[in-house]
């Protein structure tokens, strides 16, 4: 999960995706980027590390123009140390493309070789991220050979690499002298909408809270397989590009990745965790009387909206227990597994008032690896719990996640092959309640008619695209562990393209 951002204005766009990027750091903190366009020429400045380490005043300046895109990187293919694998991605050819991408596509392996056999394309990464550039540059050199290029053309384009490529993808492209086209993939499991300012400003984001940060009225969510364009005029054109399309956004997303302040496909992301928190109380109290618990503590920050509403379902006090330091990355999505261990007691500190000879219940968002779960019922313990119960907002997470979320092998999963004692004895807690898979889809559900379900991989096995093979697991598992750790890394260098500015 990454986090995209794309804007046509009348005026320099440079700081307004710098603002947007800002909003979205929450999806990905590995790397950041920002293209802009002037005319037919392009400006980029991408470098790993959070938005606010890779940009400064001097690049800054040199990003002119009114149209751009820009990312926020969280890998989940490729190597997540490699600044060559940060995006945006360019390639010269046809016109001068520039994109952004969030999700995965599984069948990049295949892609690689057919672009080089058939298209008579080279990538030169591990990137998903340059395949599906190379593939949307091939198709639109296709749909406009000795033709201006028109939206009809565009979107002709955009069909193909539907029928071409799999997976899960928001894609935010710029198209040199022509203007700004997005689209989704056929199944919505990754998000994006867009929206308008008062002054006819069209921008593109992976989540609503972008917009509306950054003074945009959202207007929709691009539906599944739907693309839009928008040319330098800021005309909006838009059109359905996928055979049979069904919404089915991926489920992480409510649980844990999104803001809790975005909506995502009419779903308000709060609305949908105090859901969980409500059948998540049905859950516990058939498993602990609520009596022999004294306060429920949530471990931030994720979690909060659920564990507000399970207390007050079972009539208990919430209280904060943990203090986060903010300065510290999101566990969950550090690269190494080394570093996340090492990270957890540096984002969190017990309030010993809050624990001191009391049955505490914990209420987590999810329980994935289970590693930080164990970190945290020591914590409690240490801070004077007489008893630790946990709660997970989630269902276990048993299966792998190849559709753009960091869990792609089953033995890194805490729940995979295990009991829930199991599981209970590993973390240490006194009890281990989790969420039932077909409550969470219901409650969530409920938010939006006529959904036609949820990417929800993790939890119940199912593939909703139905064409991951057990040799795209093995692909990715075996790409998994050839990672290097940082340590081993030579320092890294700033990456450019066409800049004017001082680097």
């Amino acid at each position: 999960m990454c986090g995209i951002v794309g804007v046509i204005s009348k005026a320099p766009v440079n700081q307004l995706i710098y603002d947007a990027l800002l909003l979205l750091q929450h999806r990905g903190q590995d790397a950041a980027g920002i293209v802009t366009m002037q005319g037919q020429k392009c400006f980029m400045h991408k470098a790993r590390g959070m938005v606010r380490d890779v940009f400064r005043t001097r690049n800054m300046r040199g990003l002119p123009g009114n149209v751009g895109l820009g990312q926020v990187r969280y890998p989940t293919a490729g190597n997540a140390y490699s600044e060559e694998e940060a995006q945006p991605f360019y390639v010269n050819a046809p016109y001068g493309i520039v994109l952004v991408h969030n999700g995965n596509l599984t069948n990049a392996h295949a892609l690689k070789a057919e672009l080089f056999e058939v298209d008579r394309r080279h990538i030169n990464t591990e990137s998903d991220t340059e395949v599906l550039i190379n593939v949307l540059a091939h198709e639109l050199e296709m749909a406009g050979r000795d033709l201006p290029l028109t939206p009809a053309q565009i979107f002709k384009a955009v069909s193909t690499v539907h029928k071409r490529i799999k997976g899960s993808y928001g894609v935010i492209a710029l198209i040199a002298g022509h203007g700004l086209l997005a689209f989704r993939d056929p199944y919505g499991i990754r998000p994006l909408c867009f929206g308008q300012s008062g002054d006819g400003e069209v921008m593109v984001a992976s989540e609503s809270v972008a917009l509306e940060g950054t003074g945009h009225t959202l207007t929709r969510d691009l539906a599944p397989g739907e693309a839009l364009f928008i040319d330098t005029q800021g005309t909006i054109h838009t059109q359905q590009c996928a055979e049979n399309p069904t919404l089915n956004p991926c489920m992480f997303e409510f649980v844990y990745l999104a803001r809790p302040d975005s909506v995502m496909d009419g779903i308000s992301v709060y609305q949908a965790r105090l859901n969980m928190g409500e059948t998540l109380a049905q859950r516990l109290i058939s498993t602990i009387p609520p009596s022999e618990i004294d306060v429920v503590i949530p471990i931030p920050e994720s979690s909060r909206p659920s564990a507000m509403q399970l207390a007050h379902r079972i009539g208990k006090p919430y209280r904060e227990g943990f203090v986060k330091n903010r300065y510290v990355g999101r566990t969950f999505i550090m690269p190494g597994q080394s570093t996340r261990k090492k990270s957890v007691r540096q984002k969190l500190n017990a309030i010993g008032l809050e624990f001191k000879g009391r049955n505490v219940l914990l209420v987590d968002d999810s329980i994935v690896r289970g590693t930080t779960s164990k970190e945290i019922v020591q914590m409690a313990r240490e801070a004077g719990a007489k008893k630790v119960y946990l709660a997970s907002a989630a269902p276990p997470v048993r299966f792998p996640n190849v559709y753009g979320i960091d869990m792609p092998t089953k033995e890194e999963l805490i729940a995979h092959g295990r009991s829930i004692e199991e599981i209970r004895q590993f973390i240490g807690a006194d009890a281990l309640i989790y969420q039932d898979v077909d409550a969470m889809k219901r409650v969530v559900g409920q938010l939006r008619p006529g959904l036609n379900g949820f990417e929800a991989s993790c939890f119940d096995g199912t593939y909703i695209t139905g064409d991951v093979s057990a040799e795209d697991f093995a692909t990715m598992q075996a790409q998994r562990q050839s990672q290097p750790e940082e340590e081993d890394l030579p320092a890294r260098s700033r990456l450019a393209l066409q800049s004017g500015g001082d680097q």
